[in-house]
């Protein structure tokens, strides 16, 4: 086996999405124990098991999609769809991933390995059902990424707030439905018949049902984490910083500071729909992320506000 043909397999496991599964370090990102060595540590297991079992599961989907992804505009190039890796090549690499990932799983503990197991199911449940039945299709895609962080809160014991986990989960869904109307838009060129064969499901949905759902969870999102900045519990300042608030601006001692990175959040969700309906780039949630420089550049500003807020500013 030549590098080229690693490559293509490598390609074929999709490490691009792996983007998701930074999700498992939002709970210890939010309750201050990112840099707690002895939280980090598990929390970067759980990433690593969601890497391998995520790309596993990614395989048996385009093994079982195969066809249909043939009739797809660019799901027709992915390694397995176009021949360059192989059917037998993808099981014994999505096997092998499966054995390590639930292995690093289990070595988490057992509620861990119970997540992980869950979601593993659940995508292949995607894969032979939910992927045909309209809204549920959508419903399960969002509980995927959700389970990322219900996975970080089980490996490291820190949990977040139900705020917080309202944010996630409107986000998830925002993200999904975004999918859903950009392959919408990219098949409407293509034949109705071509359409119900490449995804039987959007033959359910119309733009305007879609672009509904995506200003419903567009709009949850910014306000459950509006609402999430607003009560959560203000950080306790450090000891230097809190004298110079109590002694310059003694008013803004206990303002709750996460709030200055809202606009960021409102921002990031506006330039993604404009990328949805002006170029059609939904379809793929982490290619987006990756290739927009302005909405990269307002993540990375949010991330870096919400660290400062709570590891410069907070004790």
């Amino acid at each position: 086996m030549d590098y080229k043909h690693i490559l293509k397999v490598f390609k074929a496991i999709r490490p691009r999405q792996w983007i998701k599964n930074f999700a498992v370090f939002a709970p210890i990102v939010f309750t201050g124990q990112l840099f707690n060595y002895s939280v980090f540590i598990p929390a970067f297991f759980a990433f690593l098991t969601f890497c391998f079992i995520s790309s596993a599961s990614y395989l048996i989907n385009d093994l079982l999609d195969v066809e249909r992804d043939k009739l797809h505009p660019f799901k027709k190039l992915r390694p397995i769809a176009s021949g360059d890796v192989s059917k037998k090549e993808a099981l014994i690499v999505s096997f092998i991933l499966f054995a390590i990932g639930i292995s690093l799983a289990y070595g988490l503990g057992i509620l861990f390995f119970a997540v992980t197991l869950f979601y593993s199911l659940l995508h292949l449940a995607y894969s032979l059902v939910f992927k045909h039945i309209p809204i549920l299709d959508i419903i399960v895609i969002a509980s995927a990424y959700f389970l990322r962080v219900l996975a970080g809160e089980a490996a490291t014991g820190f949990f977040i707030t139900i705020w917080l986990r309202l944010t996630v989960f409107s986000l998830s869904l925002f993200l999904a439905i975004g999918k859903r109307r950009c392959e919408l838009t990219l098949l409407s060129a293509q034949k109705a018949d071509i359409i119900s064969r490449a995804r039987p499901t959007l033959g359910h949905y119309t733009e305007k049902l879609l672009d509904i759902y995506t200003a419903m969870f567009a709009n949850s999102t910014w306000l459950a984490y509006s609402f999430y900045t607003f009560f959560d519990k203000p950080p306790t300042l450090r000891r230097a910083v809190g004298e110079f608030f109590t002694d310059v601006f003694p008013g803004l001692y206990e303002r709750k500071w996460l709030m200055i990175t809202i606009p960021f959040v409102l921002y990031g969700i506006m330039r993604y729909m404009q990328l949805i309906y002006e170029k059609s780039e939904g379809e793929s949630p982490e290619k987006v992320l990756l290739s927009d420089r302005p909405l990269l550049i307002s993540v990375v500003l949010w991330g870096l506000t919400v660290i400062g807020v709570i590891y410069i500013l907070g004790s």
